[in-house]
């Protein structure tokens, strides 16, 4: 896989579409000594739309071998499901079945990413029902990844929610222009016009609605690493993950 010459954190710098793929176990690359995965290492990153946190957890699964899991694309895949039978976002009753039915062959659908779809998942996941039904999706997964030596989960309530006795956690953030900028890019590299004050208005709207929802909101666990990736590069970004995380291994290993 490669970069483009810019890399400042944005959706759409990968050359190979990397978002295509919400599920995935990555070859274990060469690590330095004292950084060896356990076999049940779990690592939670969550944040709001836009933060970098999907390129982050993709970066860490490449270089550590791990399982990979993007949870938004489960509230994607819902949210698309009934936009395809034509039905409104907000039909609690249809959104609950086709959380339970969730085929996962679906995940790596390209339609997953349009914003209409983003729009209706954060009205299908501040839904009690459909979020029970998608976490024990995505405990599942991490219980038994692919690959067996680990899982990277990224989304809103992984290391609040979903694995709250993760290994470690992440929160990634970034300034609300910051993420607007990376947003309308990502649309604008896909072909789509985008205006970035439109765009930093949805995203406002979803922060809003993920923060303020009674089931799982949007919030850092209070054992994550917070990360502000304003003005970061990728590299930047995950060299300070990657140190914390040797970090906490080597500690492991002193322990044990």
């Amino acid at each position: 896989m490669t970069f483009l010459q810019d890399r400042r954190l944005n959706f759409s710098v990968r050359s190979d579409s990397y978002r295509s793929v919400s599920t995935s176990f990555c070859p274990a690359l060469p690590v330095e000594a004292g950084s060896a995965i356990s076999s049940s290492m779990i690592i939670a990153i969550d944040g709001p739309a836009a933060a970098g946190k999907g390129t982050l957890a993709r970066s860490i699964a490449e270089h550590y071998g791990l399982a990979y899991l993007d949870t938004g694309a489960l509230y994607r895949a819902v949210a698309w499901t009934l936009l395809r039978e034509g039905r409104d976002p907000h039909d609690e009753a249809a959104a609950i079945r086709a959380a339970r039915e969730l085929d996962p062959a679906i995940l790596s659908r390209s339609e997953l990413r349009d914003e209409r779809v983003g729009e209706a998942a954060s009205i299908v996941a501040a839904m009690p029902a459909v979020r029970k039904a998608l976490i024990e999706f995505q405990r599942r997964f991490a219980a038994h990844p692919p690959g067996g030596r680990g899982a990277v989960l990224d989304g809103r309530d992984i290391g609040t929610v979903v694995c709250p006795d993760a290994d470690i956690k992440f929160f990634v953030t970034a300034s609300d222009e910051e993420r607007a900028r990376r947003r309308a890019a990502e649309l604008r590299e896909r072909g789509v016009t985008a205006n970035e004050a439109a765009v930093l208005a949805d995203l406002k709207r979803r922060d809003a609605r993920d923060r303020g929802r009674a089931t799982a909101p949007l919030r850092p666990a209070s054992d994550a690493i917070l990360l502000d990736t304003t003005g970061m590069t990728i590299d930047a970004v995950f060299e300070s993950a990657r140190k914390a995380i040797d970090a906490r291994l080597a500690e492991g290993s002193k322990g044990g």
